[in-house]
């Protein structure tokens, strides 16, 4: 693998989709005081979607990036399109009404559909294909949560049976089958899906990231720090919209673990397969120029908790339980945010204008409800009325579904407001700190970030993140400050990788002057 030219995201970690080409057409702002009809902030799946499918019904649009395409969590997903979700269909039948659950159910279905229909559409080289989803459990009382999801996804309209195999040797008590899932490679599709956006005339301009957006003659504006774009519409595909929000307390930021795996004896998953742990792992197969990959995923935990190290180790641990294990040739980590009701919220930002729009809180089902997105942010910006808008609005107001998971998450995050404070480790010198690590430190009466290179070259900046004031906490795996409360991330260097945080770690020249 050479590392040169894997196409950038925002972790040190490589992923699988990585050894893909950027833009074959690099484009640059015209400065001519072009008026768009909407700018779209974020070049991953959902922004990606959304962007196309409004070009496609005659709108000039401008996508502003602030990395390059798929620099988040599209490029690190794992890629399972289901008809099954985090949040169960039980889960929102019980929150929503069985109303809910069939709404939410046509969406996942209607956006394989849509992925299958524009990889036909523009010949999309990203090898989609159709695989069965097997859910199974190992225990009864996961059997008796696996049986009530079952009969909650008939209800909702999705297909399911029990069937006598997992299609992986992991021993198993029962398991149900969900036919027509779909798979793909995440990187191939989205670059399609920009070729085919810019062939329409389309514009995306890379590394332009958004420090912020302000209203001027009843149109929106959007300010990179090299030039401001306007237009009449203004879209967040961002992951997590920048600065403070409501979605800060709605939203919770968790990371997963993947492992890309060859085996000894060539058994490779023919299906897709879950288990019913909490967190679950998660199983697929997926080639590589001629060469399988086992997929592995899990052992997720909270942004800035536990041990990211300790996570790819029980990973390793547990494939090697299963499988014949040749070598292992990836390890990767990605962010996902959990919304408190179990659902994702898109469409009019609440406490902005009704022209500017938000897609958020996806949890592990990026690839599914970023492209379901794009169709419902399509038709809010012309005016169409369609069955997601209100189950996915991001202000609905649901305050009996997810309020203990509500309460729960942002009690985490106060107590890390006042205990990360007090609990940094007092060191006398950096000395003790090992090369290539980091660590939250109290020198000379200040609180400080510290990162000591390879050759004991040592960086210090601030560790309040610039978001909220928390105080972020060393990633050892992707080498990136991370913020236990809402998630953001920066780089050694102290510069912002990933919102909602929009300013950068303040350097520190002199510590403890």
């Amino acid at each position: 693998m050479n590392n040169s030219n894997l196409h950038p995201r925002d972790s040190k970690t490589v992923s699988l989709w990585q050894q893909q080409p950027g833009l074959d057409q690099q484009q640059d702002v015209v400065y001519s005081g072009t008026i768009y009809d909407v700018v779209i902030v974020g070049a991953g799946i959902a922004g990606l979607t959304t962007a196309l499918l409004l070009q496609e019904q005659g709108k000039n649009c401008i996508i502003l990036e602030g990395h390059n395409i798929g620099f988040g969590t599209t490029g690190a997903t794992t890629a399972h399109l289901n008809t099954f979700l985090d949040t169960s269909y039980d889960q929102v039948a019980q929150d929503f009404g069985e109303d809910g659950a069939r709404t939410l159910a046509n969406a996942t279905k209607e956006s394989i559909s849509l992925i299958q229909e524009l990889v036909e559409r523009y010949q999309i080289d990203c090898d989609f294909t159709f695989k069965d989803g097997i859910i199974y459990s190992e225990t009864e009382a996961e059997t008796k949560s696996l049986l009530s999801l079952l009969e909650a996804s008939r209800k909702a309209g999705v297909e399911a049976v029990e069937i006598r195999d997992n299609g992986i040797p992991v021993p198993f008590e029962f398991a149900v089958v969900f036919n027509d899932q779909a798979e793909f490679h995440p990187m191939k599709y989205c670059m399609g899906l920009a070729a085919a956006f810019q062939k329409l005339g389309g514009t995306i301009v890379e590394n332009a990231f958004v420090r912020k957006t302000t209203t001027s003659d009843a149109l929106q504006v959007a300010h990179t720090d090299r030039f401001e774009i306007k237009g009449h519409n203004l879209v967040y595909t961002t992951h997590m919209p920048p600065g403070l929000t409501v979605f800060d307390v709605e939203c919770f930021p968790y990371r997963s673990y993947v492992l890309g795996i060859k085996l000894t004896n060539g058994d490779y998953p023919k299906n897709m397969a879950y288990d019913m742990k909490d967190p679950y792992h998660y199983i697929r197969t997926h080639t590589i120029d001629g060469q399988p990959y086992l997929i592995l995923g899990g052992e997720d935990h909270k942004t800035g908790h536990d041990d990211p190290e300790a996570a790819f180790q029980a990973l390793e641990e547990y494939a090697r339980k299963y499988w014949y294990v040749d070598s292992i040739d990836y390890r990767w980590s990605a962010q996902y945010y959990v919304p408190a009701d179990g659902l994702p919220f898109i469409g009019k930002m609440p406490g902005f204008d009704d022209h500017t729009f938000v897609a958020t809180g996806f949890s592990g089902n990026g690839m599914i409800l970023g492209t379901i997105t794009g169709k419902v942010l399509r038709d809010a910006i012309l005016g169409k009325e369609d069955e997601y808008q209100k189950l996915f609005s991001p202000s609905r107001i649901k305050p009996v579904a997810g309020f203990k998971d509500f309460v729960a998450e942002n009690a985490d995050v106060a107590y890390h407001f006042v205990a990360d404070r007090l609990g940094t480790e007092d060191m006398e010198s950096f000395a003790e700190l090992a090369p290539d690590s980091g660590e939250v430190v109290e020198y000379k009466g200040q609180k400080i970030a510290v990162y000591k290179d390879p050759q004991g070259q040592i960086t210090a900046l601030s560790p309040t993140c610039t978001h909220a004031g928390c105080i972020v906490k060393f990633n050892p795996v992707e080498k990136s400050w991370d913020c236990p409360c809402h998630g953001g991330r920066y780089d050694l260097k102290g510069q912002v990788i990933t919102g909602p945080p929009v300013l950068n770690l303040k350097q520190i020249n002199n510590p403890g002057e």
